[in-house]
């Protein structure tokens, strides 16, 4: 049995549901990819919008609400496994490459890929050091580093509405808009991969929380 995975967990069928939403949760996304249910056109990209944030919502709606999922994110939860899920956010590359070939605008694939690679990079060096310190977390760093990938995210959501083909995309120029970013192969990652390192980050940072507490709250030695 994995040692990250508590028994409580497991005998709620936690992790067996959780497992379910998230196949589900891709499946949607995918069909509605391929169908082009996310190509928001002229229109402001609401859709694409929400479903970038309604899996954080509903995610942190379960997590108020199940006791057996609040104690393995504060408990159980494999930190450097959290971390090293972000190393591939070195394909943000990709967002560069678009940009160079004039397919996204640089307003939103400049940040967004600059700020994806250099959480991915970062991400083994991170994971390295939750590994080496052991107890001794250098938990401000690791808060640090998670809420600049948490950032990253939000900014990329952000840009990317503001530079779509709408009356609100006051950011595209030139004609080239972030419309691709709702077209598949791409629309995973706003409405998949995106939400889903959100609520890693979420996670990593609240399971450091509980450290936190859970250290500064024990007795001094004699």
């Amino acid at each position: 049995m994995s040692p990250s995975i508590p028994t409580s967990y497991r005998s709620h069928g936690g992790w067996t549901r959780a497992t379910a939403a998230i196949a589900a949760w891709f499946t949607v996304a995918l069909v509605g990819s391929v169908l082009g249910a996310f190509d928001s056109r002229a229109r402001p990209p609401i859709l694409l919008g929400a479903a970038a944030l309604l899996p954080v919502l509903a995610f942190a709606i379960t997590y108020a609400r199940s006791q057996p999922l609040r104690s393995w994110v504060t408990t159980s939860a494999d930190l450097r496994l959290l971390t090293l899920a972000h190393i591939w956010r070195l394909a943000g590359v990709v967002f560069i490459i678009l940009y160079a070939r004039g397919l996204l605008p640089g307003s939103f694939a400049l940040s967004a890929g600059l700020g994806d690679m250099a959480i991915g990079a970062t991400a083994p060096l991170v994971a390295w050091l939750i590994h080496a310190r052991g107890a001794n977390l250098p938990r401000r760093a690791l808060v640090v580093w998670n809420l600049l990938g948490l950032a990253d995210l939000i900014t990329a959501v952000g840009l990317g509405v503001l530079s779509s083909q709408s009356r609100i995309g006051v950011l595209a120029a030139g004609g080239v808009t972030t419309r691709l970013m709702g077209t598949f192969p791409l629309a995973l990652i706003p409405t998949f991969f995106v939400p889903l390192l959100a609520i890693l980050h979420l996670v990593a940072l609240t399971r450091l929380a509980h450290l936190q507490t859970g250290q500064t709250s024990r007795p001094a030695r004699a």
